[in-house]
């Protein structure tokens, strides 16, 4: 018996693991560090910061001044921060979300329904505002619910960061002049 209760213990790890890497691979394809993740200047430009791995955008960065009549037809459709987690475009200003473990600020508190629910109806936490650009979670949403597991799963082990993120700034409301900071 305990033979068996030991190898039923080695097989789910195996499993964790293999949905674990799953995960990895899915976000790694996906582009999520692209915004989740700061980045630092090297020699092609901008890329991820090892140390802060889809912790979102910097709770210590404030909103830059957005240049005026910058957005518009015929025109930029969004302007980014030169670490590209926050975003301005016509739906105000957005900040890409921490992604860790981390339970005050990041997804340490979700469950894993909620984070199938967010990606699949684009709603905060599965039912709260909206998920604004540039995330992709309409995209995202179209993925198997295993696959949705396994990111999940994925970024339950990553090394918890806290890192409040800013509340989004509504269009209109002096975006880029240091609200929501």
């Amino acid at each position: 018996l305990l033979i068996m209760c030991a190898l039923d213990q080695a097989n789910a790890q195996s499993k964790n693991r293999a949905l674990i890497e799953r995960g990895k691979y899915l976000v790694d394809f996906g582009g999520c560090h692209d915004c989740h993740s700061p980045k630092v200047f090297g020699p092609n430009g901008p890329m991820p910061d090892t140390t802060k791995l889809l912790s979102g955008a910097p709770s210590t960065n404030s909103v830059p001044p957005m240049p005026e009549g910058a957005l518009g037809p015929g025109k930029w459709g969004a302007i980014t921060t030169p670490d590209l987690t926050t975003w301005a475009g016509p739906w105000g200003v957005s900040f890409a979300r921490n992604l860790t473990p981390d339970k005050e600020t990041g997804l340490g508190s979700w469950t894993e329904a909620m984070f199938i629910k967010a990606m699949q109806n684009g709603k905060d936490m599965g039912e709260g505002r909206p998920i604004l650009p540039p995330m992709p979670w309409d995209a995202v949403g179209k993925l198997k619910d295993q696959d949705l597991r396994a990111i999940f799963s994925y970024l339950r082990s990553l090394k918890p960061i806290h890192n409040p993120i800013h509340d989004p700034i509504p269009p209109g409301s002096g975006q880029g002049q240091g609200q929501g900071q």
